[in-house]
């Protein structure tokens, strides 16, 4: 029986900007109609529920879901160093936050930063970031990983940089958690890079991307999720894969995208 299970990311609606004015729970009942098992949410769109972490872990029983990660990213990707101390209160926060929780997975946003001046030293400062938000999780058993992206500013794209951010964190207390559409909007071979780090995966983002790095629905771009699904299938990975979706359809209706990528993982046994 496979173990692996299916979450939905809370960002089709995140990155609508001051044009989403709907409510975290209208999030929830739509994830949960969609079939999903999980939700995975950023310290941007837990709202009213970060200081009520209790009445969030009710909500989501009454509609069937568990929180599979909480996710938490800053404008400056954790890459400044004078604002080191703003970046530890805000993994403070996340951490007390996820203290509530059963099996807690805090997936930390890839380094990034408006500029690239000094990228080497930025991607450092963030590395030592996750290695210290990783030590301070393990005492309270919370588990960490890091997940790099390939939005403007993101400073871990190429194969290279993936290594050498491997690399550098503290296997012991922070793992990876990829996104494989921006593995490929990456320039990278899908396949290559999620087998070559499996054993450090606990977590992995779906999300589907054209030749032309234009986001897509999942099985619309060139992703190939049957042969990732079956490698982790037979790795016996029972981690959570967490769906995304950010393409244009999304835009205009995001609660049909989520639907349609949760049928289509249905299709190929998940």
């Amino acid at each position: 029986m496979c173990a692996i299970k299916v979450a939905c990311q809370t960002y089709t609606w995140e990155m609508l900007g001051k044009d989403w004015q709907g409510k975290v729970t209208d999030i929830l009942d739509w994830i949960s109609d969609a079939g999903y098992a999980g939700i995975e949410i950023t310290n941007s769109m837990i709202g009213e529920f970060y200081d009520r972490p209790q009445s969030f872990i009710d909500e989501l029983k009454k509609r069937g879901l568990v929180l599979a990660a909480f996710a938490y990213a800053t404008p400056t990707g954790f890459a400044e160093p004078n604002l080191w101390g703003e970046y530890i209160s805000g993994a403070v926060k996340a951490l007390n936050f996820l203290r509530y929780f059963s099996n807690p997975i805090l997936g930390l946003g890839g380094a990034a930063n408006p500029s690239r001046e000094n990228a080497q030293s930025k991607l450092d400062t963030a590395i030592k970031f996750y290695n210290k938000v990783g030590q301070m999780a393990s005492a309270s058993g919370i588990s960490v990983n890091v997940h790099p992206h390939s939005h403007h500013g993101s400073l871990l794209e190429t194969a290279e940089e993936y290594q050498y951010l491997l690399d550098r964190l503290d296997p012991l207390c922070v793992s990876f958690g990829p996104d494989t559409g921006h593995i490929v909007r990456g320039g990278q071979d899908l396949m290559a890079c999620i087998s070559k780090y499996l054993p450090r995966i606990t977590h992995l983002h779906l999300k589907d991307a054209t030749a032309t790095r234009d986001w897509a629905p999942l099985g619309e771009g060139i992703c190939d999720f049957p042969a990732i699904l079956e490698l982790l299938n037979l790795s016996g990975y029972d981690g959570w894969v967490v769906a995304e979706e950010e393409s244009e359809f999304a835009r205009r209706d995001g609660i049909s995208a989520i639907r349609k990528n949760r049928e289509y993982l249905k299709l190929l046994g998940y």
